[in-house]
């Protein structure tokens, strides 16, 4: 994360100020990234941002220019794994890149300091980048008995972020805990868990959900405001429209056995080892917003769909108890009337394609029948 030095405090987790002075295009190239890296990374985020390819060379101009940004990730109520999500992350050398794009000056999962010496390198940096810096807060914040059920540093999560995130530039809610609390905001909701937006008042902040997050989702936020100096557009639920602004059930690969009736009636049938769709499985992607299908995880390999697996509707509000049972379907399909029912639509559109081949048919068969006549007649 940049070079790294020891205050005479003993310890205080700061980077070299000339680095800080860098360009984001000169850091990466002082870390001995290519031209061509640096340019497919730029591709990879104009793509993520959902903008034409025609912009990458615009993304890659802002970012040769463009001072790295100061971050603060606050670990609250979580698995850390969005933490590891962003460490494993394969865009190309993303590893090394995000952590070059951004002066990470508090981190407690990846930073070397640790208890007063970690607290202190905080208080630093909050205090010296006021309204500068770009707070991310992965997990919920507990909210009951005055946010007794979660603390770092002496501090209550709640009382932690209320003092990072009201300094910050802008806060990014990063996985479905921070975003809407997450499993923790699950009935019966013992810590009183909730988002960050439900916590922290008067701030800007996108919700990131997802569980976890897609890095590139997040790499891509920061890129945009990076070089359009603003936040991308957001839905109502505080989520960027690049990634979020699709059903999952509109760009999934499976879709077309939907809309053929074809479904998964029970696993590893052979409707599942031939990719039928997961709806009858409880599969959530009708209700569900994200660009899973487009982004994908592990190098963009694969996702839960593509795997076997039904997508749980984790990037939306109250996912635990609004889309479960896990293994269920919904009862209806959005988009299609309140009364449609896979079942109908599979049965409907079965019959309109059988009836549209035995058109195809009887014209092919007219003009079989017709083409020897002409035939005959221009003999």
């Amino acid at each position: 994360m940049g070079k790294q030095k020891i205050d005479e405090a003993g310890g205080c987790f700061e980077q070299d100020v000339k680095e800080r002075d860098c360009s984001i295009g000169e850091m990466l190239k002082k870390r001995g990234v290519s031209r061509r890296d640096f340019l497919k990374f730029c591709s990879a985020m104009t793509a993520a941002m959902a903008l034409p390819a025609s912009f990458a060379p615009k993304v890659a101009q802002a970012l040769d220019e463009v001072k790295r940004p100061t971050l603060v990730w606050l670990e609250m109520q979580s698995c850390t794994g969005d933490s590891e999500a962003l460490l494993r992350s394969a865009n190309p050398t993303v590893a090394e890149i995000i952590l070059d794009i951004l002066s990470v000056d508090y981190h407690e999962t990846i930073m070397a300091a640790a208890g007063h010496q970690a607290e202190e390198a905080l208080d630093k940096t909050i205090a010296a980048y006021k309204g500068k810096y770009i707070c991310v807060v992965e997990g919920s914040i507990s909210m009951k008995d005055g946010g007794v059920y979660g603390s770092t540093g002496g501090k209550s999560h709640l009382d932690r972020a209320r003092q990072v995130c009201g300094g910050a530039l802008a806060t990014i809610a990063v996985g479905t805990c921070a975003s809407y609390g997450g499993i923790g905001a699950a009935v019966p909701n013992p810590t009183g868990a909730v988002g960050v937006r439900d916590a922290v008042s008067g701030v800007t902040v996108i919700n990131l959900p997802g569980c976890p997050v897609n890095a590139d989702n997040l790499t891509a936020t920061i890129v945009h405001y990076l070089v359009f100096g603003k936040i991308p557009a957001l839905d109502s639920h505080g989520r960027p429209l690049f990634a979020y602004g699709k059903r999952i059930h509109d760009n999934c690969e499976r879709r077309p056995h939907f809309d053929a009736g074809q479904y998964v009636e029970k696993w590893g049938d052979e409707g599942h080892r031939k990719g039928f769709c997961l709806y009858k499985m409880g599969c959530k992607g009708p209700a569900t917003f994200h660009n899973c299908p487009s982004q994908r995880y592990n190098e963009k390999t694969s996702w839960p769909v593509a795997a076997g697996h039904p997508c749980a509707g984790c990037s939306e509000p109250q996912f635990w108890d609004a889309m479960g049972p896990m293994y269920k379907r919904l009862p209806n399909v959005p988009g299609f009337g309140i009364e449609q029912t896979a079942d109908k639509i599979g049965l409907g559109m079965a019959v309109g394609v059988g009836a549209a081949f035995a058109v195809h048919g009887a014209i092919s068969a007219l003009r079989k029948d017709k083409e020897p006549a002409e035939e005959t007649k221009e003999g």
